[in-house]
């Protein structure tokens, strides 16, 4: 679909009519960008998979680059670059009456990293890809950036950095690769043939669900992964144990809250630590004790 400008423009104003219902002539900048950053995940799909499946049958060796940010900013003009497409595609949506720098302003930038940090580890993926190393990031999908900057009556105002509001074009959700992770509880030891072993014990389960976004290298590079976790609530509602069942709902929703919050802030508020544990232990507790000494496993 990216091959000449004709071609870019034919299935560009298909895909507008078939995904959005739209034409041209109704089209907002919003759904142009929806559709390019689209028709590039699609074009990519390929070299992706393909990426993924030669790492796995020839037990090649990976690198993993582990950070807690990953400041990539805006992707839409680096895929488009990297790919060798941005004249064709600059070209070929100002024939079609939109201009390109117009459409990279609907992408908000990724809440993902703040500073130097954030920046190198976006750029050493960037050049793992493009230099065609097998080489991935594993960080986390924080649901708010750093924050969002407005001066009111002469002061500073920090608002949340909602990046993902309108969801994120270039990340696939991979559900079946959630791991459990386990919270609290203690650790007990014995003996299982002749061995030491551990067991974790009262411990309470969060779901560390990964959202995987494609790392596209410049020229002849390949496809790599920025693997992004999320955390999420493990707790099937149907079978809380609570002493006042009619209250179950509400703490299922205060305690589903207080395990999203995991993933959920750049640079949580750290003014009152204390505070902040009490009234998390205090939702899981609420929902799970049931007068008993440990949170019951549910």
């Amino acid at each position: 679909m990216f091959n000449n400008k004709e071609t870019f423009k034919q299935v560009f104003t298909e895909q507008l009519v078939s995904r959005l219902g739209k034409g041209l002539e109704e089209a907002a900048p919003e759904d142009v960008y929806k559709i390019l950053g689209g028709m590039i995940r699609e074009y990519v799909g390929r070299q992706w998979a393909a990426a993924n499946r030669t790492y796995r049958d020839t037990a090649q060796k990976q690198v993993y680059y582990f950070s807690l940010e990953f400041l990539i900013g805006r992707l839409m003009g680096n895929n488009l670059l990297n790919l060798g497409v941005l004249d064709m595609v600059r070209s070929g949506l100002l024939e079609l009456g939109w201009n390109l720098e117009e459409i990279e302003e609907q992408e908000p930038d990724a809440g993902l990293g703040n500073g130097g940090l954030g920046r190198l580890a976006a750029c050493f993926l960037d050049s793992l890809a493009s230099l065609s190393y097998a080489g991935h990031g594993c960080g986390i999908r924080y649901k708010y950036g750093l924050f969002e900057q407005k001066i009111i009556d002469g002061y500073q105002v920090e608002l949340p950095d909602n990046w993902l509001q309108r969801g994120n074009v270039w990340e696939e959700r991979r559900a079946d690769k959630a791991v459990e992770v386990r919270f609290w509880g203690h650790v007990e030891i014995g003996m299982q043939e002749e061995r030491t072993v551990f067991h974790t014990v009262d411990y309470e389960r969060v779901l560390a669900v990964p959202y995987d976004v494609p790392v596209i290298g410049y020229g002849e590079g390949q496809v790599n992964t920025l693997r992004l976790w999320s955390a999420e609530s493990a707790t099937d509602l149907s079978r809380i144990r609570t002493a006042n069942q009619h209250n179950s709902y509400y703490k299922f929703l205060e305690y589903n809250r207080s395990v999203e919050s995991i993933s959920e802030f750049l640079y949580p508020d750290d003014s009152d630590l204390r505070r902040q544990a009490s009234a998390a232990e205090a939702a899981v507790l609420s929902l799970f004790r049931g007068g008993s000494e440990h949170p019951q496993n549910v």
